[in-house]
């Protein structure tokens, strides 16, 4: 079986946690024997083909991506466009058994190349402009997308989601069957979370010996709600005292965050480190003494994995995929989503309960191990097979 994926971004070039997913995703496929040709965009510095990993990755060549979002939605129509003449001349090269498009950013290549080559579509879809926004989408440029969306999803001959969570959401806004919707985790490698050699000497950077650690990772961006870890905060350091807190990030939403934090006199007690690279994100996880994920929402909840895979334990949101990545308390502890209190309630019991914290970090581990590439590989493979019939992977 060969196999065409799409994606807007492959490491080196990295925009958020898509690129990592699509890589482990794609290497786990070419171990069970598929051939897998990767398309995606890069920078004038990396080569237009390459072999990494087994998996064969084709690049063209984009400007880098404007931040206004306006101007984004031209630049993607212009990479959909730039991915597609260069997928038809993938196409004289090789016979492509499906192809695979991770998202509406590459919607528009993913079904003409499809189409184009006879072939099955399948799109996955890891999170909705309907829900990063709760719903108000009836402007430009979020109706633009939650549109391209809803082609996508309804022009797939399936369509995968990381969550049973997102299945309902999706079938619901797009007007599926569930049917058609499979759900397919997201995988984790906990031999990938390589930390800095020196954690004492991190830690001594933002923590006193006695003081806990606080981490909030992400995007900052107003659906991850750091807003409501933010505002539980002065009332958990009054009570439990000697508490820091680490923000790890960047987004729109940065600076009226920081401005959040200055209001509520949390400057003395923490930092914003802004965007880290994934040696020191690794790190943070394994000085921290409780990795918060307050999402509003949350497909999946790939923080609050890579958290309990590094042994910190995990408070998180009520809410969307986060329920099935700590879906009881003997992994990780939940708050009532969009409520400060119920975040510091919580927050508080695990830094004030060694025996609490340990027995988390126990049971986490083994339950990160249920998320492995290679079984996310499998399911995926098999949903190929569905949609492909009589085509098999070539080993």
């Amino acid at each position: 079986m060969r196999v065409l994926i799409l994606s807007w971004e492959y490491p080196p070039l990295i925009e958020g946690g898509l690129a990592r997913h699509v890589r482990k995703l794609s290497e786990a496929l070419v171990v069970l024997g598929v051939e897998v040709h990767v398309l995606t965009r890069g920078h004038e510095e990396s080569p237009a083909e390459e072999e990494a990993g087994g998996v064969i990755v084709h690049r063209v060549r984009e400007p880098e991506r404007p931040r206004e979002l306006g101007e984004f939605v031209t630049w993607v129509e212009h990479m959909n466009s730039d991915m597609l003449a260069a997928g038809v001349e993938l196409g004289d090269r090789f016979d492509f058994d499906v192809v695979h498009g991770h998202d509406w950013l590459v919607a528009g290549a993913g079904d003409h190349l499809a189409r184009r080559f006879r072939a099955p579509f399948v799109a996955t879809i890891h999170a909705t402009e309907y829900g990063r926004h709760q719903g108000w989408v009836d402007r430009h440029p979020q109706s633009h997308i939650h549109e391209v969306e809803r082609w996508m999803a309804n022009r797939a001959e399936r369509v995968i989601t990381c969550s049973s969570y997102m299945r309902e959401h999706v079938a619901d806004i797009y007007g599926l069957e569930e049917e058609r919707v499979a759900v397919v985790p997201n995988g984790i490698d906990p031999a990938e979370l390589e930390p800095v050699d020196d954690l004492a000497k991190l830690r001594a950077r933002f923590a006193a010996p006695g003081e806990r650690l606080v981490l909030l990772v992400g995007r900052l961006v107003y659906e991850k709600g750091f807003q409501l870890a933010l505002e539980a905060l002065p009332g958990l350091i009054e009570r439990v005292g000697d508490v820091r807190f680490l923000v790890a990030g960047s987004g729109t939403h940065e600076a009226e965050l920081r401005r959040q934090a200055h209001e509520l006199g949390l400057d003395p007690h923490g930092t914003f480190l802004g965007w880290i690279g994934d040696d020191v994100l690794h790190s943070l996880y394994r000085i921290a003494d409780l990795t918060v994920v307050p999402s509003i929402y949350e497909p999946f909840g790939l923080v609050a994995l890579e958290a309990m895979a590094s042994g910190c334990p995990c408070l998180v949101a009520d809410t969307g995929g986060l329920r099935e990545v700590v879906p009881n308390a003997d992994v990780g502890l939940r708050f009532r989503s969009r409520d400060p209190a119920s975040l510091a309630a919580m927050a508080e019991r695990v830094l004030t309960d060694d025996a609490l914290r340990d027995r988390l970090v126990a049971e986490a581990s083994e339950h990160v191990l249920s998320f492995d590439w290679a079984d996310v590989a499998r399911q995926v493979v098999e949903l190929y097979a569905e949609t492909a019939p009589g085509r098999a992977p070539v080993s």
